[in-house]
């Protein structure tokens, strides 16, 4: 996010217009933020224009992969908001390999996939854990589809439902007694808050309502379909030689990255961003993104030695450690450290 009153010059550069807020902050100027992570390091960040799509950034940073690294095959692993039908066809022209996420209600093959899985063969996704995956077919050669049913998943998702059934029953039932006491006759004003109502909370799920000789009457939509998406998530990939398991931990490391932007966020503070000029901007998300690095390299270290901190809570107890230099005798003793 950059501050509004030096956005202007930033603009002109085509670096920082405005664009998509995830913070809902639609008036501030932004850029868009790309961070590339291997085995839990991050090895390359991008800055891109704040207006671009995430999807448009693949070929990009790809490419820049290729040059920086010398990278022969890269197998890209990326949520839901990177999948385009140009992106997988990029990555299949070029030799790379990909392991992505299936949007869920978008991709009229899912129910397909979920049906299949439920007569399928699982497996845990690790030795003692509830979540387990099953490998059915793609539609087309060579493409492998992981359904993977996460435990936790399932019971959030439950219960986000079932709260929101409630919640939106109770709002219809509310306008229904309205329509009945003549407080609302209108047809287009009774349309319009009924439509209302069933946008929140993803109310055209789980309910429909009819209008006919003024009553006003809604029904609740079978859930099996629901219910048979709930707790699951997909996974394509067209590696011949991933297993069920490999994949789902592969893909399962995009966490890493919701991590680091956290991390960026709120830990290291990088934003608001305060320059006019946007080599200045540059140079202020490099520091940020080395802070990472240093932050990620202090996790593994205190994983290594088996300390129970996290990095804030290291850098906490860290806060208290000063270091002083004394003077006894004309001699300076650096730290402290005072010898007999």
């Amino acid at each position: 996010m950059i501050h509004q009153q030096n956005g202007q010059k930033l603009a002109e550069d085509g670096l920082a217009p405005f664009g998509y807020s995830r913070d809902r902050r639609g008036g501030n100027r932004q850029i868009l933020l790309g961070v590339v992570m291997v085995n839990g390091w991050p090895i390359v960040h991008h800055v891109f224009r704040g207006n671009l799509k995430d999807g448009e950034t693949v070929q990009r940073v790809v490419e820049d992969l290729e040059k920086r690294f010398g990278l022969r095959r890269v197998v890209f692993v990326g949520d839901r908001g990177m999948v385009s039908t140009a992106n997988l066809c990029f990555l299949w022209s070029q030799g790379h390999g990909f392991l992505v996420g299936l949007r869920r209600r978008r991709s009229p093959e899912v129910l397909e996939y979920l049906c299949q899985a439920q007569a399928g063969c699982w497996q845990p996704c690790a030795p003692g854990s509830n979540d387990r995956v099953c490998e059915v077919p793609g539609r087309l050669p060579g493409q492998r589809i992981f359904v993977v049913e996460s435990a936790e998943r399932l019971a959030y998702e439950q219960a986000m439902r079932e709260a929101a059934v409630s919640k939106i029953r109770e709002e219809l039932e509310k306008l229904a007694k309205r329509v009945e006491k003549g407080e609302l006759r209108d047809p287009e004003k009774i349309g319009a808050a009924a439509g209302r109502i069933l946008s929140a909370h993803h109310g055209h799920r789980y309910f429909r309502w009819s209008l006919s000789s003024g009553r006003f009457e809604f029904s609740q939509e079978p859930l099996e379909e629901e219910k048979l998406l709930e707790g699951k998530y997909l996974i394509l990939t067209e590696e011949k030689h991933l297993s069920a398991v490999e994949a789902v931990g592969a893909y399962k490391e995009l966490s890493q990255v919701e991590r680091a932007f956290r991390k960026l966020k709120d830990v290291l503070e990088m934003r608001p961003i305060y320059h006019h000029d946007p080599q200045r901007v540059q140079v202020h998300v490099f520091v940020a993104a080395l802070a990472f690095l240093l932050d990620r390299l202090l996790e593994k270290k205190l994983k290594l030695a088996k300390l129970p901190f996290s990095t804030e809570e290291a850098l906490t107890h860290l806060r208290t450690v000063h270091v002083v230099e004394a003077e006894v005798g004309g001699t300076k003793h650096p730290g402290g450290a005072l010898r007999k």
